[in-house]
Formats: C-alpha cells, sequence, structure tokens
C-alpha cells in the first residue's frame, strides 16, 4: 500500500526525534545526572527542546517547499522560479494566499496575451481588408488600360486618375499605419512649444475651405476673439489633430450644415478646445469603441469618404502623448462635439 506523503514526514520526523531523545537519555544517565546535577540536566533539556524546535520547523519547510515546488513544476501557468524558499512557512492559509497570488498574476498574464492575439488578428484582418478595395481598383483600372483601353484618350486620362485616387488611398493608409506603429511602439517625441491656437486653427480652416464649400459646409469660431489664446504644445502635432477632426466634421457633417470650433476654460491650468459639428451624429453604441484602429460607425459610407480609418486613433495617441484628455460627446440626428485639453501658456 502507498504511504501518504504527509504520513512519510511524521515518521521521519518522529524518527529524529526519537534518536535525539535516546541520545539525550544515554548522555543524561552517563554524563549529566551523574556527575553534574540536576540543574545541567534542565538546561540541557531546554537545549533539546530548541534543537527539537528547528529540527521541525526546518523538516516542516522542506516538506511543504517540495510538495509546492511539485506543483509549480505540474501546472503550466506557474513559473518555479517565482517560488522563494523563504515563503514558505507552516502557515497553510499564507502559503495558500501565495499560491493564489501567483496563479491570479499569471493568469492575468495569460488573459493580457490572449487579448493581444485577438487584438492582433483582428488588426491584421483590418489591414488586408483596408488594403484590399484600393489594390483591386487600381489593379482592375490597370488591367483595363492594358486591354486596349489605352488607345481612347479620353478613357486613358479618366482611368488612370481614378487609379491614382486609388494609390493616393493606400499611401494614406501605409502612411498612418506607420505612424500609429511609430506611436505605440516608440512612443512619441514632443517638441513643447509655446504658441497661439486661435491663429493654427484658422491655419486649418484655411486650408480646408475648399474641401468645406464643395459640402457647403462653414468653418466658423463660436464667437469673435479678441485676444489669442497661447497654449503649450507640440505645434505640428496639435495641427495634426485639428485637421483630423476638422476633416471628419466635413465628411460627415451634413451638407449645408455648421462646423464650431471654440475655446474655453477647462480649470486655471488648461483650456479646452471643441470641434462640434450638426451633421448625422453617432449612436450611443458606438461612442466607446470610436477611437478605436480601423473602426467605422458606417462601413460603406466611411469606405465611400475615403481614409485610412485610424485618424481617430491618431488624434487619442497625439492627446494622451501631451498628458492631455479627449472627449467626445454625441447624439445621433444632432451632431458631435469631438474636445481636447491643452495647457494654458503661463
Amino acid at each position: 500500500m502507498k504511504i501518504k506523503k504527509t504520513y512519510k514526514y511524521a515518521l521521519s520526523s518522529a524518527l529524529y526525534l526519537t534518536i535525539l531523545s535516546i541520545t539525550f537519555a544515554v548522555l543524561s544517565y552517563l554524563l549529566l545526572f551523574k556527575y553534574l546535577g540536576f540543574v545541567t540536566v534542565v538546561i540541557f533539556g531546554l537545549l533539546l527542546f530548541v534543537i527539537s524546535f528547528f529540527v521541525i520547523q526546518y523538516r516542516a519547510e522542506h516538506f511543504i517547499y517540495q510538495r509546492i515546488k511539485k506543483l509549480y513544476e505540474n501546472i503550466s501557468i506557474l513559473d518555479v522560479n517565482d517560488l522563494k524558499r523563504k515563503k514558505v512557512t507552516t502557515d497553510v492559509e499564507a502559503l495558500t494566499k501565495t499560491v493564489q497570488e501567483y496563479v491570479e498574476g499569471k493568469s492575468e498574464e495569460i488573459a493580457h496575451l490572449t487579448q493581444r492575439d485577438s487584438f492582433r488578428r483582428d488588426f491584421l484582418g483590418n489591414v488586408a481588408h483596408e488594403l484590399k478595395t484600393p489594390l483591386f481598383t487600381v489593379q482592375g483600372y490597370i488591367l483595363t488600360l492594358m486591354e486596349g483601353a489605352a488607345d481612347d484618350e479620353e478613357i486613358r486620362t479618366k482611368y488612370l486618375e481614378r487609379a491614382n485616387k486609388g494609390v493616393e488611398r493606400l499611401t494614406s493608409i501605409i502612411k498612418d499605419l506607420d505612424m500609429i506603429a511609430k506611436l505605440e511602439t516608440e512612443g512619441m517625441k514632443m517638441n513643447i512649444e509655446t504658441f497661439n491656437i486661435l491663429e493654427l486653427i484658422q491655419n486649418v480652416f484655411d486650408l480646408f475651405e475648399m474641401k468645406a464649400k464643395k459640402r457647403g459646409i462653414k468653418l466658423l469660431f463660436d464667437r469673435v476673439y479678441e485676444f489669442p489664446f497661447f497654449v503649450k504644445g507640440d505645434m505640428e502635432r496639435i495641427e495634426q489633430v485639428l485637421i483630423n477632426l476638422v476633416v471628419n466634421s466635413i465628411k460627415y457633417g451634413k451638407v449645408g450644415g455648421i462646423t464650431t470650433v471654440s475655446i474655453e476654460n477647462y480649470n486655471s491650468r488648461k483650456f479646452i478646445i471643441k470641434v462640434t459639428d450638426n451633421g448625422e451624429g453617432i449612436k450611443q453604441e458606438h461612442l466607446s469603441r470610436l477611437f478605436e484602429r480601423f473602426y467605422r460607425v458606417d462601413q460603406s459610407r466611411s469606405r465611400e469618404q475615403g481614409g485610412s480609418g485610424l485618424g481617430l486613433s491618431i488624434v487619442k495617441h497625439i492627446i494622451e502623448a501631451h498628458g492631455e484628455t479627449i472627449l467626445l460627446k454625441s447624439k445621433f440626428g444632432e451632431g458631435s462635439e469631438f474636445s481636447f485639453t491643452l495647457e494654458k501658456a503661463v
């Protein structure tokens, strides 16, 4: 019959103590009691008690440590290198808590890795899907031209222009992919300077005035600002944020509508810049995911409008790299408001 490991431990410990006791008895009789007296025997007994205590403690720790070590070796989510002998005690509750902490830590790590793997698969699928449409479009026009359509000057010009638009979209996607990869792996080096945010907003308005006119959309400030508003930040990156937000308001705003930009005090140290449109708005279920890479509220309409699907994700990265906050409020059918904070220049 197989003997329980606890019995083996108890038997071996009992054997050690028996040997010690017999040795003590013999020595007591032959040396101590006969020649040195009763007091010395008591002292020797206390010494035996102390030695016995440490023997039992050591044996208990050794037994439990070996059992837990075996557990770590057998369970894949536990790393035996994480197990420290000094943490092993005879307190089973403390041991259980220690092992539970290890298990929870490793479980969280596995969940994180699983989430990252799922995210990676989704990301690769989205990239392939985004690249496929413009690639096939360009390929289709080129093949048509190669099959004889190039002989017709009008068709040749039209198809080349359409192929060029496909290439431009591919370039945009690849450029944004490269940027977001750098933001997420290398971080972002910020060139912090003081600048007038009003002037920067006006530059973005001027840049996209013609694009807005094509949809009958007006780009306006919410009021007349008599004095400049100086902020601290990376001017080039903040311009990129404004461009993305203003372009989105033009793309998805109502035809003949208005895009308004306002600047307000957020607190004593910060301004909040708001970009508001009176377009179709966003349904509540989409709001929490809008800053995810490639997330689109309306897949067909978004692709008609162009873009890489990474704009808002890049915006979020830039604002967070400044240590600031980006906010979104939207009501379906009434419009959206994107806002972000910036530090005031004192």
